[in-house]
């Protein structure tokens, strides 16, 4: 169980390197523009996959920032943003690596950002945070399509990392 989730934990650096390689391209009023998305542009919804992973380590973890809103915009350039997006996939990785599997099958105890109280195995609370990810990236695919045309959205294909990496095939 774990190295599907250590896969994941990989995919999600690939998938957002290649994010923020395509954002990079954008003129900054494109990459700004309202365009009715959950989190209304691509640079809020960057911003949100940052806010929810940082959000997630910290239940699964005790450690690191809290107390987000999840609108909130946490850097106004992308650089700074990138740099941030880059030390918290690291740092997903490194949590991801530190796990056994017995961890896994372990539940966490946690409060919802209005306060009500969960407990739940981690290995569902960390496929949740995968899957966020993977939801909101595909929004920030679309905002990118809009922007600039299909040639401007990478593909994020699972199977596409699989093949580049190796990680997955066997």
């Amino acid at each position: 169980m774990k190295s599907h989730f250590a896969m994941f934990a990989a995919y999600n650096r690939w998938c957002n390197e290649r994010l923020y390689e395509a954002a990079g391209k954008l003129a900054d009023a494109d990459y700004r523009a309202p365009r009715g998305a959950f989190f209304g542009s691509l640079h809020g919804t960057l911003n949100h996959l940052l806010v929810a992973d940082r959000i997630w380590l910290n239940r699964f973890t005790g450690e690191g920032p809290s107390g987000y809103r999840l609108d909130e915009i946490l850097f106004e350039d992308l650089e700074s943003l990138g740099s941030a997006r880059r030390e918290e996939d690291e740092r997903i990785i490194a949590t991801v690596e530190a796990l056994s599997d017995a961890d896994l099958v372990d539940t966490i105890t946690y409060r919802n950002l209005a306060g009500a109280e969960f407990t739940q195995p981690l290995a569902t609370a960390l496929a949740h945070c995968f899957n966020h990810q993977t939801h909101h990236r595909g929004q920030a695919h679309t905002l990118l399509t809009i922007a600039g045309g299909n040639p401007a959205a990478p593909s994020f294909d699972l199977i596409l990392f699989q093949r580049a990496t190796g990680i997955g095939l066997s």
